[in-house]
């Protein structure tokens, strides 16, 4: 792991890994590796504390309407504690042409907001691949690595020690502790500002309340949130490219946010990001759900709002 990142250390990526780390991040929107969440699961059973409740939900991937892969989302919450792991993978001929797959991870705590411990990412395709790990502390990246290094580019927006305190990472910028009266489908939930930095740029996503709406997937059958997402450059952008640019005028994004029962935290279940190529939808196909997270219930939950399972964005 490398020194305290700054302008220096940091540097952008180019366009080409930029655009296979922002695709990774999208897919972190759908993924998870249950392993290490099973073994954890596994433990609490031998002991006295509460179970961990754990959450897996599968996802397609579909891109200007057509299906072009598959991810999974995982997660397990233990009082105030979160893990998190992703993975995507392309599917079809996309899949064929660039063998495209990824996976991710991220724990740390959360209260009112996630407070990241450690987050890494790793996409790879049938030339290239990249790699990117980070240490935080309450939410301040402390140690970074990118594998290969990265190249400076001199028209992009330096990323400075300021940009990376307070952040989120792309994966537990998916995870939303329910705020407001405490309700998890209190539209205040929607309002918040992600501050997210993925290793190399640093933006924001900035919700807001749309609507709430009745959803049934397998595995799941409520209400949801339908939260309106902004797209904000702060910095390691290239301010004048135009796909910067058509991101920051973008009006049609949105998340569908849905409660972990038994948690106070809420997962999307769809998301859908206008792309200068189509309309990129990552949707879930099945949510699967067991245990509970000690004294962290949801309050207000929805009594259909998930059901238990027997066993089981962009800078360019």
């Amino acid at each position: 792991m490398s020194a305290t990142p700054d302008h220096r250390t940091i540097k952008p990526l180019t366009r080409h890994a930029a655009g296979r780390l922002v695709a990774s991040a999208l897919a972190v929107a759908a993924l998870v590796a249950p392993a290490e969440v099973a073994a954890r699961a596994g433990r609490s059973k031998r002991t006295t504390a509460p179970a961990a409740a754990t959450v897996a939900v599968d996802y397609g991937i579909n891109l200007a309407g057509l299906p072009i892969g598959t991810a999974r989302l995982a997660g397990s919450f233990e009082r105030d504690h979160y893990l998190m792991d992703v993975s995507a993978v392309l599917t079809g001929l996309v899949g064929a042409i660039t063998g495209g797959k990824g996976s991710a991870r991220a724990s740390g705590t959360f209260a009112a907001v996630p407070q990241p411990g450690a987050f890494s990412i790793a996409t790879h395709t049938a030339s290239s691949g990249i790699a990117v790990r980070m240490a935080l502390a309450h939410g301040n990246v402390v140690q970074a690595e990118i594998t290969p290094p990265l190249i400076d580019m001199q028209d992009r927006v330096p990323v400075t020690p300021a940009s990376t305190r307070g952040i989120l990472d792309p994966v537990s910028a998916l995870l939303m502790p329910i705020q407001g009266r405490g309700e998890p489908l209190d539209p205040a939930n929607c309002n918040r500002t992600l501050p997210v930095f993925d290793g190399a740029t640093r933006f924001n996503v900035v919700l807001s309340y749309a609507e709430t709406r009745p959803v049934q997937k397998p595995g799941y059958a409520g209400q949801v949130l339908v939260c309106n997402a902004r797209y904000q450059a702060v910095a390691g952008h290239r301010p004048d490219r135009p796909g910067v640019k058509f991101m920051e005028d973008n009006r049609e994004m949105s998340v569908w946010l849905a409660p972990v029962e038994g948690t106070r935290v809420l997962l999307p279940l769809r998301i859908s990001v206008l792309t200068t190529i189509g309309t990129n939808i990552i949707e879930a196909t099945r949510w699967t759900q067991s245990g509970t997270a000690g004294t962290t219930g949801t309050a207000g939950a929805e009594p259909n709002a998930t059901s238990v399972a027997q066993a089981s964005l962009p800078a360019q």
